[in-house]
Formats: structure tokens, sequence, C-alpha cells
């Protein structure tokens, strides 16, 4: 069954941060870009780097209208509508049409969990590994986690349209679930498939790269480094 977390006004989203940056990760890596973080996550990855948009969330609830308002404020025209989830609300359909409509490039974040049929200019799916799951302490969200994490289903649908697939990883045991997780899919675009090592500090991040980066070019995946935190540090707003 569909997730849906729609708020009982209509087509309304939690939003806990809307701003103007340079996307860091992925196939736009460098592009001039507006954010719009909703808040509000299905699932509650260990490693999340924005607790304040799922372990925590933060924000109001804002109509489509009050969104694009803001969006207008700033002078990019590639938005990135990113999370948290931003998947689980109803009101995300419309908000993708209308900014579409006004010209925008859109890509939208998404773990690939939950289904909207929605046009976007680029799907950034973020599929999540099994050692994602926060630990057993956490109670009903450990079980949870991994039952709504893994949706193939929903990720190939997404693929047909323009996308990329950027998968977290901590180990080499990640990388090997990536491959195991690809030859289920069946067809992909090496090139569009990227493997970004877990970390929040240029240390930890230089430190997987060491074996991420020839293991990537031995598959032939693309390494994706996340440069918004070589850029500005694991800083909110960036």
């Amino acid at each position: 069954m569909q997730q849906q977390f729609a708020h009982p006004k209509g087509a309304m989203l939690r939003i806990c941060e809307i701003y103007q940056s340079v996307q860091g990760e992925g196939l736009l890596t460098g592009t001039v870009s507006i954010f719009v973080r909703t808040s509000g996550c299905n699932l509650r990855c260990w490693f999340c780097d924005t607790p304040f948009a799922s372990w925590q969330p933060e924000g109001q609830y804002l109509t489509v209208e009050q969104v694009l308002d803001q969006v207008t404020k700033h002078s990019a025209r590639y938005v990135v509508l990113t999370g948290g989830e931003p998947m689980i609300f109803s009101g995300v359909a419309y908000l993708a049409t209308e900014l579409r409509a006004a010209g925008y490039h859109l890509t939208i974040e998404t773990a690939g969990t939950v289904w909207h049929d929605i046009q976007a200019d680029l799907w950034s799916i973020s599929p999540k590994l099994s050692s994602s799951a926060p630990p057993a302490s956490s109670g009903s969200w450990h079980t949870a986690h991994h039952r709504r994490r893994h949706r193939p289903d929903i990720v190939l649908r997404l693929m047909q349209q323009n996308y990329q697939l950027k998968f977290v990883v901590d180990s080499p045991a990640d990388a090997q679930e990536v491959l195991n997780y690809l030859g289920d899919l069946g067809g992909y675009d090496g090139q569009r498939v990227l493997l970004m090592p877990q970390g929040v500090d240029a240390s930890t991040l230089q430190r997987h790269e060491q074996w991420l980066i020839p293991w990537c070019r031995q598959h032939g995946l693309r390494y994706c480094p996340r440069a918004h935190i070589q850029w500005f540090g694991n800083q909110r707003g960036t």
C-alpha cells in the first residue's frame, strides 16, 4: 500500500527550508540550484545527514502557491525537491507540475519507496541498502525501515524517465550489495549509477574514496564525491 502523509487542508507540504546553493552531488554537481526541502520521512537511516527532516522533523505546512512564491525570490532556474522524503506528500505532484510549467528544471530526490505519477527532468533515486537501518534499540523504526526501504518495482518505474541512481556506501560489503541490487534490476546505464561514500566530514570521505574510487572504476560505475561537504562543510542551508 502506498504511504500517504497528506495534510488535511489539501495540496500542502511540510517545508523545513528553501534556499539557493550549488548542487554538490550527482550528474548536476556544480549547478546553482534552489533547494526545496520537505520535512518528514518514511525511513530512518542511521546515517541521515538531515535529521531535522526525518528523526526530528521541523518546519511548517505551506501551500504549493506559498512554496512557489519563495522559489521565485531566488535567481536560479534549477530546483531540487528533496527531503526528508518529498514523495510522501500528496501535494508533491501539483508542486512538480507548477514548477515545470514555470520553466524550472526539476530534480526530485527520493529513496524510491513511494510512487506518484509525476514528470521530472531528473529523478535522483537513492535506494537504501540493508545496512542503512537504525539499530534495533530504535524500536519500531528498525522494523518499519526494513519493511519499506526495498521497492525495486517503484525504482524501475522511476527509471523510465531521466534518472540517476545514488547509493550511499559505508563498506565493501555495501558496494557488493549495490552490484546485487543492480543485477536484480536488469538493465541500467552504469554512467548513471553513482556511489557516494558515507560520511559528513572531509576526512571520512577521503578515507572511503581510497577504496571506492578504484572499485567503481573496476565495475564500470561512477564515484560521486559529496562536493558540498568539501565546499561548505556539513552546514545546513548549503
